[in-house]
């Protein structure tokens, strides 16, 4: 019995060692790096309805998705709500130790080369909506003729100089969903406003996702996946009433239709933001 009870413990103590080896295993750290503006870091509207950054936007849901898989990954936000394609180069409204987002970006990467994972970036709302605060018809057209055109110039800047920092890691950029919907609630002038901010949105989307796939990033589509184009399909949505599919989305993962003090506000929700980060992480291939 004496030689059965040392056969135990042997054994009782190989288990310990083994089951503390594990518990003590170190998994290599690797960094899943979110840029752009207030979306990449999860703005949402408060109680008082000002809008403020949460731990709910698509880049912390997209990361919470992707630890079971990758312990060792690590989520950094250097989103800059308000940030422009051009304020994302030169700086000017969150503040970065290397004086700009694409700065900061790049210094980080170039400091973590080769324990990079995934780098994701929303930037370009910005610029179509700087162009609303136009005072006539005509500077609002003078602004998009010329805006459209820079943001586009920026966004290809940035994405080479992220490749060049990040050679071979895997990049997704987003197109955006469509707040303006909302306007269809507010009779015949709405509808006119939200047709025609579709279609300029559309077309705002397509160049985005060209501009990504150009600079060899993968484009997760969010314009798409929020139905942007869909007036056809009629949807019922309580306290709203019956509204096309899109309008429907837009009320329902947006704070967009929200009551004050909260709403109106552009910004998704948490539901709309899980719909992004879903799309992201299919885009990037890590579903």
């Amino acid at each position: 019995m004496g030689r059965v009870r040392i056969m135990f413990a042997v054994a009782a103590a190989a288990a310990i060692m083994a089951c503390s080896g594990c518990a003590a295993r170190i998994f290599p750290a690797t960094y899943y790096l979110a840029l752009g503006d207030s979306l990449s870091q999860g703005v949402q509207p408060g109680a008082a309805g000002a809008s403020v950054e949460t731990g709910q936007g698509y880049a912390d849901q997209l990361y919470a998705a992707l630890l079971l898989a990758h312990p060792g990954l690590r989520l950094v936000k250097l989103g800059c709500p308000g940030e422009t394609s051009r304020t994302m180069i030169d700086g000017g409204i969150c503040r970065y130790p290397g004086g700009s987002q694409l700065a900061a970006a790049v210094a980080f990467l170039r400091a973590h080369r080769g324990h990079m994972f995934l780098i994701t970036i929303d930037i370009g709302a910005n610029d179509p909506e700087d162009c609303g605060s136009k005072s006539s018809l005509s500077k609002l057209v003078s602004c998009l003729a010329t805006g459209v055109p820079d943001a586009l110039t920026n966004l290809a800047t940035t994405m080479a100089r992220l490749r060049a920092a990040a050679p071979g890691v895997r990049v997704a950029g987003m197109t955006y969903y469509l707040s303006a919907l909302a306007e269809w609630r507010n009779g015949t002038a709405g509808q006119v406003i939200a047709r025609l901010s579709e279609k300029l949105a559309a077309e705002y989307s397509a160049l985005l996702g060209r501009a990504y796939t150009e600079s060899g990033a993968r484009v997760a589509d969010v314009f798409s996946a929020f139905d942007t184009s869909n007036f056809g399909d009629q949807v019922t949505v309580p306290g709203i009433g019956t509204v096309p599919r899109n309008v429907a989305l837009i009320c329902q993962w947006t704070w967009a239709c929200a009551a004050p003090p909260r709403g109106p506000n552009q910004h998704a929700n948490q539901a709309g933001y899980k719909i992004i980060a879903q799309t992201f992480q299919r885009a990037a291939g890590l579903s």
